[in-house]
């Protein structure tokens, strides 16, 4: 598998808002010069006549099988049958021939389970010796709005060995992403002509563009997806999660979530610990911290990472490094060349452009993975954009990370990044001396990232456009009853930075933190055999690996 970064994630750079590079996102915390664009069966997507009445989420806590209520669902039977044909796979030459497809059939609001509901889209990659199975293990890659079809289907390699010989390895895509009733509020013509819009860099039309963006964002998404707003946030899904285990047939939840994922799995933990079995949760955000310091934190190690990657091509690989010989100026240099775009955008050989926020976008993406194979990539395609006046490397990256294919088809990923992001938590707008402090600080630690950013970009709540808003706040997950859980943190990881894992390994009552000594995002899927070895016994024995083991 080519990526196991949480499938896209969402960048959260100078908008600092949780997970979206969407640049009419009303979900923003507030926009940035360039990086910001960084039971029943009625039918959940239909659009609403008026405001919808239901309740928000979170919704009551439910209690589970033991609802009577639920008990339709919790005894439901999946009918797995062979995958639909998919062109994409077969180009990628993905051999299918082994998974099944199905559907979950879930409530759409948990406190009303008899009204409406919907489809959740399922794929099983089954275990290879099915006379030692153990169970399934459910997967999530992250996001918000990451496939786990995807996740399996185009990552089944990943699991090669003891965990698809001993588990049913299964992927699901949440509520309101890819093909489980997405939130789709534009199309593809729409988006294209959003991405080759840069932000403005002069601060009063920045924040109009932002504001007009948002508004109408926010409208589009009402009008089309309306109805499913209200309950597509994350403790929903993890109630998802759980009539899965049952109807899948697993009295313990075996899990594997990685960036975003472990924010679902630390909900279901908070809502069902008795349920859980071995929950690994690898990239980890700290479910409490505030929004705006998690951004902070996020865009400073994004910086960092930049840094490093600078450094790291002069040093070490001055054969094809575009960034001259002095490995101290080396990240200033590709900045101004990025920065420079916003002037002098350039043209791919399908004639769309290479703008300053599309360049962002694609180098910053490449900094989720390794060195050896994410941080060459980005070498070479910095080098064909800026000696070469070749920017569709650099693009294409872009491309990948927005969610678009080379037909320029656009994946609901943006879409449902921003309306799962405020279903989960929205913060009020900071005070003037707060918003002033983070602007030091990314001023600061962050300067190349952040150039341009001022307090006014800060200045306002976090979704305050959006038509819902939610009750859900940060807070500290503690599980108590749980099983042990299994934290991954990797040092050099910008997306979730490691205090992000100490954080929401020392909140829960039974926790264990692996730590990952490298670059990118995550560690399942990075080849590191330490840390494999420590997965595979933990699923497969249960067995925790020493407090404190550190994986190089």
């Amino acid at each position: 598998m080519t990526s196991l970064r949480a499938a896209r994630p969402r960048l959260l750079l100078a908008a600092l808002a949780t997970g979206t590079l969407l640049l009419t996102s009303a979900c923003n915390d507030g926009p940035a010069p360039a990086q910001d664009k960084a039971a029943g069966t009625t039918p959940a997507t239909a659009a609403p006549s008026a405001t919808p009445t239901a309740t928000l989420t979170p919704t009551p806590k439910p209690t589970g099988a033991d609802d009577p209520a639920l008990k339709p669902f919790y005894g439901q039977q999946i009918s797995w049958a062979a995958c639909p044909e998919d062109p994409r796979a077969a180009k990628a030459k993905i051999d299918m021939s082994a998974m099944l497809c199905g559907k979950l059939h879930v409530p759409l609001d948990y406190a009303h389970p008899a009204a409406d509901a919907l489809d959740i889209a399922l794929i099983k990659l089954p275990a290879a010796k099915p006379d030692q199975k153990l169970g399934s293990l459910m997967v999530n890659p992250g996001g918000p709005g990451g496939s786990g079809i995807e996740m399996v289907k185009y990552g089944a390699k990943e699991y090669d060995g003891v965990l698809h010989n001993r588990f049913d390895v299964i992927g699901f895509d949440p509520r309101g992403t890819g093909e489980s009733s997405p939130v789709v509020c534009y199309d593809d013509k729409q988006h294209e002509e959003s991405n080759q819009r840069d932000t403005p860099m002069e601060p009063a039309a920045r924040k109009a563009q932002h504001v007009k963006g948002a508004t109408e964002h926010a409208a589009a998404c009402q009008a089309k997806a309306g109805k499913l707003l209200p309950f597509v946030g994350t403790r929903n899904t993890a109630r998802d999660l759980d009539v899965l285990r049952a109807a899948a047939g697993d009295k313990k939840l075996n899990y594997l979530g990685i960036s975003y994922g472990t924010y679902l799995g630390a909900l279901y933990a908070e809502e069902f610990p008795k349920n859980t079995g071995r929950l690994i949760l690898d990239g980890a955000v700290d479910p409490a911290q505030d929004r705006l310091d998690h951004g902070i934190d996020q865009q400073v190690a994004f910086e960092k990472a930049f840094r490093r990657f600078a450094a790291d091509c002069v040093e070490n690989h001055p054969e094809d490094c575009p960034l001259g010989k002095d490995p101290d100026a080396a990240a200033k240099k590709a900045a101004d060349f990025l920065d420079g775009l916003y002037e002098h955008p350039m043209t791919a050989k399908d004639g769309r452009k290479l703008n300053r926020d599309l360049g962002w976008t694609g180098t910053v993406s490449m900094l989720y993975g390794d060195e050896k194979t994410y941080w060459k990539a980005l070498r070479i395609a910095l080098g064909w954009a800026m000696k070469g006046d070749k920017p569709d490397y650099l693009l294409a990256f872009a491309d990948e990370y927005n969610g678009r294919d080379e037909d320029g088809h656009y994946s609901p990923m943006e879409e449902a990044n921003g309306a799962i992001s405020c279903a989960d938590t929205s913060r009020p707008a900071p005070t003037p001396e707060r918003a002033r402090q983070a602007v030091a600080r990314l001023q600061s630690e962050a300067p190349l990232l952040s150039k341009g950013v001022t307090v006014e970009d800060y200045d306002e709540p976090s979704c305050a456009y959006w038509p819902f808003k939610t009750t859900e706040k940060p807070h500290a997950v503690r599980a108590e009853g749980a099983a042990p859980i299994l934290v991954v943190g990797t040092t050099g990881d910008p997306a979730t930075p490691y205090a992000s894992a100490e954080a929401l390994a020392k909140g829960f009552a039974d926790a264990t933190l692996l730590t990952r000594v490298g670059e990118g995002h995550g560690a399942f899927g990075k080849g590191n055999s330490c840390i494999d070895a420590a997965l595979e016994s933990y699923l497969v024995e249960g067995t925790m690996p020493t407090a404190g083991t550190r994986c190089s």
